[in-house]
């Protein structure tokens, strides 16, 4: 693998330690879920945050109102400060995309749970990890992948599903059910497909006009 493909996150490169400014706190919990935001709250109280925002939505998703309404208020000098990483996101890719609109405003980050802040030169170092091992993971899926197509362009094979009926193997069904010999349900079970695809397959014998044998 070309090292050099792996290319560094804005926020390893540019991070510099945040001046005095506010201490934003981002508090959230999965929509549905029995418990809320009190006890993140009152860590990021306790952590010094002057402004909270606080939702209930998954992870997973990137349009939470309230993350998005934090990154754009943020200022030059303000820290974003969470109880736990997976608090901002469960997706790394989303954590390093929003640690690149943090510095960005010019703010810092910091994780009460793991400590991290971006504010310290040991901080930086961390989210320069993270962002590393990040960006090789992907560049071995991409070859990994790469190397899988071309393994399968040199033994011919394509992309796509395969097609599991012949024409032959079709008008057998079609037939087969139009003279009453065979269920739908017959023809499903011994071409191991699904009744809906049988259905389509008279259908389109059906209307192809073709004449069925006896």
């Amino acid at each position: 693998m070309d090292t050099k493909s792996v290319r560094k996150r804005s926020f390893v490169k540019d991070a510099k330690p945040a001046s005095a400014g506010m201490l934003l706190g981002y508090a959230r919990v999965s929509k549905g879920d029995e418990q809320n935001n009190a006890l993140q709250a009152r860590a990021l109280r306790a952590a010094g945050c002057r402004r909270l925002f606080e939702e209930a939505a998954s992870g997973g998703r990137w349009d939470r109102p309230e993350l998005h309404r934090m990154l754009d208020q943020l200022r030059e000098g303000d820290t974003v400060v969470v109880w736990k990483l997976d608090r901002l996101s469960r997706s790394l890719k989303d954590v390093l995309h929003i640690m690149e609109r943090i510095v960005e405003a010019g703010a810092g980050f910091r994780s009460v749970t793991e400590d991290i802040d971006t504010t310290t030169p040991a901080g930086r170092m961390m989210m320069q990890m993270v962002g590393s091992f990040a960006e090789f993971e992907r560049a071995m899926i991409r070859e990994r992948t790469s190397a899988g197509i071309a393994a399968a362009r040199a033994e011919g094979r394509t992309g796509g599903r395969r097609k599991k009926l012949d024409p032959a193997k079709r008008r057998e069904i079609a037939e087969s059910v139009i003279t009453g010999r065979k269920s739908g349900a017959d023809m499903a079970r011994l071409y191991n497909i699904s009744q809906p695809t049988v259905s389509r397959i008279v259908a389109q014998h059906r209307a192809s006009g073709q004449p069925v044998g006896t």
